[in-house]
């Protein structure tokens, strides 16, 4: 994969993780009592922010001062 891809990679996963952020905020107003669908729904921004975080730090590295 190229950095480019990682890059349109990365802004894909964010965005994804955003929509799902608000995707669990809109089920928790409306009161929903469907609490393993919320779970879900964390478990996979938590596999999303791992995710955004690995490419992150192979195009961002790291700096010995």
């Amino acid at each position: 994969m190229t950095e480019e891809e990682m890059r349109k990679r990365l802004e894909i996963l964010r965005v994804e993780h955003r929509d799902l952020d608000a995707a669990i905020d809109a089920l928790l107003a409306s009161g929903s009592s469907d609490q393993m669908q919320i779970a879900r729904l964390k478990k996979r921004k938590l596999r999303l922010k791992d995710q955004i975080s690995q490419i992150e730090d192979y195009l961002i590295p790291d700096i010995i001062a």
